[in-house]
């Protein structure tokens, strides 16, 4: 709407208090001009009347009198003389509605004063008969009894009161018309900078803040455009900080590897990162809860974590167990000056250190029960020659010959952990060599023909040959043949088979050793690889012979100094499957 604009409020504001004061100078000004008509008027009649009582006074000719009044007076008005004989001359008029004065009107009392008290009047009558209101004046002549009244119509000064009102009305309208003029004029320029400053505002609010105001002059407005400006270039600057603070803060909270949540006091979850987005996600899965993602409100067990620490105003550690992995989380209090206004939860997934802990433990444990079986035996059978308690020569080699197997096997439990402590540290070394396939893997299961025609165990080999020659550390690579495929014999009973599958793609050497042996559980499979695993060993089919739990892990560093990867696939009592490949690199 125009009037609610500010062009529309300062142009009427300027119109209204123009107006105003032009009204009340049209009231000022025809109430002067009436009364100055009127004053005019009768200074005229007054002049009019003394120069005829000063013809009176000098002439007593009543004919000249007369004649010479006639000529002195003003056509539309009336000149009655009253001579000192009391004959009362009346002279003639332009105005036919003007009355003659009759001697009767002289007898009022205003009238009368001019004979009797000698004093002038001026007076607005109505005269008689038509009551048309006229204005006399009357002036009394020295030392005579006689006396000079001259008198006009009211309508000659109305006119004229009507010719100067029409002047003062068509003044101020011109006066309206220029000041609309002006106001607009005066407004448009006055707004025209604001407009732009407005149209601007709506720009920044956009984000476009490389827009500009022109400084079109030097005053407030001017000095209000410059700062406008200004204002534009540091909220560009301002804005543009934080924004690279904000995505620099994103950056790093979205690299971490522990989940960061910002909460509300209302426990609305302002930001997450991807890993506290799925340990929200397990949450609710654990719960058998629906996840609404666009709500995000915190789980009611962490909740009641924020609440403790809005309350206490403390930091809060609590450790949680979620689809079987370990988290803490730590959630801090966020204040906005003195309020607590929320707070920040860091969860880290402690899944790994737990592991790593348990591993430590068992490893000693481990050691020390593979080193303590050996160790016993070698202390019992030791005494037992020393004390001569075998007394034959057979007895006694026995008894050596236990006595060396026992410490073989310490010494390669021994040697296998400081393998794999090599390994581990990376200090592997690998002597890579191109290895032509067939001889090769021929040469590593004849080892095994006989091992297995004495277990009644039947052993195959599968070939795809696309490539001849693959380059690998061929020590290290038969170290890994032997241990799965010994282990495939180990849990295989009699009548079965083990079946080894070669393939040396273009791209890779692929390996497949699949028994038909006890299995290994499902619980189990996820740690076959890890140091002193050893499945269960009932199901093992020659219970003498002993392993360390290391070979697996071993077989694994091997494969993995070669960039390549080793999987199991097992069902229990039905069978294992070990797949095991290495990409080929540069084959001279």
């Amino acid at each position: 709407m125009f009037w609610r604009s500010v062009v529309g409020k300062l142009a009427i504001t300027i119109l209204l208090l123009v107006s105003f004061v032009l009204f009340i100078l049209t009231i000022f000004l025809l109430q002067f001009f009436e009364d100055f008509h009127i004053q005019e008027a009768e200074q005229d009649m007054l002049q009019t009347a003394t120069k005829v009582s000063l013809l009176v006074e000098s002439h007593e000719h009543k004919q000249l009198i007369t004649e010479t009044t006639e000529r002195v007076k003003d056509p539309t008005s009336r000149v009655a003389i009253v001579f000192d004989d009391g004959e009362l001359w009346v002279s003639d008029s332009e105005d036919s509605s003007l009355a003659k004065l009759e001697e009767d009107w002289l007898k009022r009392d205003e009238l009368s004063k001019v004979l009797t008290d000698n004093q002038q009047i001026r007076k607005q009558i109505h005269l008689p008969g038509n009551e048309r209101e006229a204005m006399i004046v009357g002036v009394p002549i020295d030392n005579q009894n006689a006396a000079i009244y001259v008198y006009q119509s009211l309508n000659v000064i109305d006119q004229t009161k009507a010719e100067t009102t029409k002047i003062i009305f068509l003044a101020a309208g011109i006066a309206i018309v220029l000041t609309t003029i002006f106001a607009f004029f005066l407004s448009t320029r006055i707004t025209s900078p604001l407009i732009k400053m407005r149209e601007a505002a709506f720009d920044l609010a956009r984000g476009e803040f490389n827009t500009k105001v022109p400084i079109l002059t030097h005053d407030e407005i001017g000095e209000l455009a410059l700062a406008f400006n200004r204002m534009g270039r540091q909220l560009k600057f301002h804005l543009n900080a934080l924004r690279q603070e904000k995505e620099q803060l994103s950056s790093i909270v979205s690299s971490m590897a522990d989940g960061v949540i910002t909460l509300s006091r209302s426990g609305e979850m302002i930001v997450t990162n991807a890993p506290a987005d799925r340990f929200i996600e397990d949450w609710y899965y654990e719960n058998n809860l629906t996840y609404d993602a666009e709500k995000r409100k915190l789980p009611d067990e962490l909740y009641e974590i924020l609440q403790e620490v809005i309350e206490g105003e403390k930091e809060a550690i609590h450790e949680l167990s979620l689809q079987g992995r370990n988290w803490v989380m730590l959630m801090t209090p966020l204040y906005d000056q003195s309020y607590v206004r929320g707070a920040v939860a860091v969860i880290r997934d402690m899944t790994e250190e737990r592991r790593m802990d348990k591993l430590r433990e068992d490893f000693i444990a481990n050691v020390s029960h593979e080193l303590r079986t050996p160790i016993s035996m070698l202390q019992g059978y030791s005494e037992a020659i020393v004390d001569d308690i075998a007394e034959t020569k057979e007895e006694k080699n026995e008894l050596a010959k236990i006595i060396h197997e026992e410490s073989l096997r310490m010494g390669r439990l021994v040697n296998e952990l400081l393998d794999l402590a090599r390994m581990e540290a990376g200090h592997i070394h690998l002597n890579k060599e191109p290895v032509e396939i067939n001889p090769y893997v021929e040469r590593i299961l004849k080892k095994f023909k006989g091992l297995a025609q004495e277990n009644e165990i039947t052993i195959t080999l599968e070939k795809q040959i696309d490539e001849p020659v693959a380059k690998f550390d061929p020590d290290r690579i038969e170290q890994v043949f032997t241990n799965l495929i010994d282990n495939a014999i180990r849990h295989t009973s009699k009548n079965g088979y083990v079946n080894v599958k070669v393939i040396n793609y273009k791209t890779d050497f692929q390996v497949e050793i699949q028994d038909t042996g006890s299995g290994i559980p499902e619980e189990d499979l996820p740690f076959v690889f890890e140091r002193f695993y050893k499945a269960d060993k009932s199901r093992a089919r020659d219970k003498k012979k002993k392993g360390t739990g290391l070979g697996l892990a071993i077989a694994k560093n091997i494969i993995d100094a070669h960039h390549g990867s080793i999987n199991v696939n097992s069902k229990l009592n039905q069978g294992t499957a070990f797949h095991f490949r290495i990409p080929h690199q540069d084959v001279e």
